[in-house]
């Protein structure tokens, strides 16, 4: 178990410190606060420094291509005045970005009329000139109009004609609607144009002087965030005249720092236990190596409180999992040299060092069972004593499907036995030991041939879960019918068993693909001498990247699935919500 047992606290000082002593507790960063009333509704200005708008600012300055060298030092910032900066920079920018747009389309539209003004009405006798894109298959339309027109341009699909008349033809004259071309001309428009360029440089060439100050703007983030949080906070207190009231969950190992808050700052503290109907936020804790499954677990669901923490297997059966999809251990040494190249950046966060070490976990699953199965980018083993440690072929259909539904079985079986611990102390937890049961009387079944004994015990599972479905701590008939309903499951648990089919499958449709592009580079060599050894090298760069890339995905996304859907199916009961310290950020500045 690494969920951390909770308690709910409360800590009551005066009204007159309550802004410093909140602000020591988001210090000590222990408590998920419990709103005690609700808080008041914040309505920013479009000018206030809130944590929305310095992170629009931010990533706007991030997305410069080209970034100035950077302010390390606070003199002469003023984080307020640096936003509306950025801001009106930015408006500016996209303003003139749209302007842009619409000349440069304007001029695309006007260039096959060429450049052209309008004369005055009576140079033309107070007559109009009327502009049609008229497709080249229409223009016998055109011709039986009987209007005065002239074609001043032509292309493969369309006629430019010009319509000469006092009114705007009818609509039935012409067998298009009139284009819409504008007063001003064609050189006034890339005049314009022109000009636009030139301011819009001057914009962007703001934007990258304002670049200097990422790291000033990105040291600001926590203090920024933490304000936000503090005065989220302080809303929610419970407030009655001289004192106030805070009140949260302090997981069981942070009580003694709780109390000796309580004593430096003189405030009084309450400690209770949650009651048997409330539902404290779920606080998950494991070692750093394996925090990389927390991760998983965290992005797809969160365990309830009084559920269990399945970071750890997760863990380790996606690992399992890629590997066995990868099924090569050239390409898992692949992998490592990409997960080496990247290793110093990965350590700037604590989620990309969780995910670092998944990654490392991953590399060498998939190398060691890319050696049993003797898979090298598709080819043999280089090296004799690399050929004696194969102890798997992919190619023996019947034993690697064997193996999948074995290893799928007992992933469920766990699941299930799982589910009974968080249910030990109801009746009910008899059910998940029956499909545990019979999840694993059915695999010997069919991998022993099924005799009396599998019946047998496949049969009492089946009935511990008609039984047992539904029943809390005293048996009831009424909840049979629950039981009943509970084994129309038995075809959901079937499918899920077939599920890690998928395991076998794809491996051997990775190492069929590294197989097939070997042979296609032999073939070419040999039929294109001297040419050909390009062609070979070309193909086999090609063809393995592809591979490897294909591989990688669907090691990622399938191995996800069987944890996150057949897995979970099985295994949890209820989700929870995540523990949310009450605690101050910590941002890493961007610096060049």
């Amino acid at each position: 178990m690494s969920i951390l047992r909770l308690k709910k606290t409360a800590l009551v000082g005066l009204t007159e410190e309550k802004v410093h002593l909140l602000d020591a507790l988001q210090q000590l960063g222990v408590m998920h606060v419990i709103p005690l009333q609700e808080p008041q509704p914040r309505n920013p200005t479009e000018d206030s420094v809130n944590p929305e708008r310095l992170k629009r600012a931010l990533q706007y300055l991030l997305s410069c291509r080209e970034k100035r060298r950077q302010v390390v030092r606070t003199r002469q910032f003023n984080l307020a005045d640096m936003l509306t900066r950025i801001d009106h920079n930015r408006s500016q920018r996209l303003e003139l970005m749209s302007r842009r747009d619409f000349l440069e389309k304007r001029i695309a539209d006007l260039m096959p009329w060429g450049d052209f003004s309008f004369p005055a009405p009576e140079a033309l006798a107070h007559q109009k000139l009327w502009f049609y894109l008229v497709p080249n298959f229409r223009m016998p339309a055109v011709e039986r109009s009987g209007l005065v027109w002239c074609c001043v341009h032509r292309d493969n699909r369309h006629a430019y004609i010009v319509v000469l008349s006092e009114q705007e033809p009818d609509a039935n004259r012409m067998p298009v609607a009139r284009t819409l071309t504008g007063q001003v001309p064609l050189s006034q428009l890339e005049q314009d144009l022109e000009d636009l360029e030139i301011e819009l440089e001057a914009i962007e060439a703001e934007r990258e002087a304002l670049t200097r100050w990422i790291y000033q703007l990105q040291r600001c983030i926590a203090d920024t965030e933490d304000r936000a949080f503090l005065d989220e906070v302080t809303d929610q207190t419970l407030d009655c005249e001289e004192i106030f009231a805070v009140q949260g969950w302090v997981a069981e190992k942070h009580i003694n720092a709780l109390q000796q808050f309580a004593e430096t700052h003189q405030l009084a503290l309450l400690v209770e236990e949650p009651e048997a109907d409330e539902l404290p936020p779920t606080q998950l804790e494991n070692p750093e190596n394996l925090q990389g499954g927390q991760e998983l677990v965290s992005f797809f669901q969160t365990p309830g409180y009084r559920s269990w923490d399945p970071s750890r297997v997760v863990f380790f059966s996606f690992a399992a999992f890629f590997a066995i999809i990868m099924s090569d251990a050239g390409y898992a040494l692949l992998m490592g040299l990409v997960l080496a190249y990247y290793w110093n950046d990965m350590a700037a966060t604590q989620t990309a060092r969780r995910l670092r070490s998944l990654a490392a976990t991953l590399t060498v699953t998939s190398l060691v069972w890319g050696v049993l199965v003797g898979s090298y980018f598709g080819a043999a083993a280089p090296l004799d004593w690399l050929a004696g440690l194969k102890l798997l072929d992919l190619q023996d259909f019947d034993a690697m499907m064997r193996f999948s539904i074995s290893f799928g079985a007992l992933h469920l079986v766990l699941a299930n036995l799982m589910m009974a611990w968080v249910r030990r102390t109801r009746l009910e937890a008899w059910a998940s030991v029956g499909w545990a049961l019979a999840v694993l009387a059915a695999l010997l079944g069919w991998l022993q041939g099924f005799q009396a004994g599998h019946w047998l015990l496949f049969t009492a599972a089946l009935l511990l879960v008609l039984l047992m479905s539904g029943q809390q701590q005293s048996w009831q008939w009424r909840s049979v019918i629950w039981g009943a309903l509970a084994l129309t499951n038995i075809t959901k648990l079937f499918g899920d068993v077939l599920s890690y089919l998928r395991l076998f499958a794809l491996g051997l449709a990775s190492a069929s693909l590294a197989i097939t592009f070997n042979q296609l580079s032999v073939d070419v060599a040999t039929a294109l001498p001297g040419i050909g050894v390009f062609l070979q090298l070309l193909i086999l760069l090609t063809g393995h990247l592809l591979n490897f890339v294909l591989t990688v995905v669907s090691g990622v996304i399938h191995g996800l699935r069987l944890n996150l859907i057949e897995f979970y199916n099985w295994s949890l009961a209820d989700e929870g919500y995540a523990f949310r310290p009450f605690s101050k950020q910590e941002v890493t500045p961007w610096t060049t």
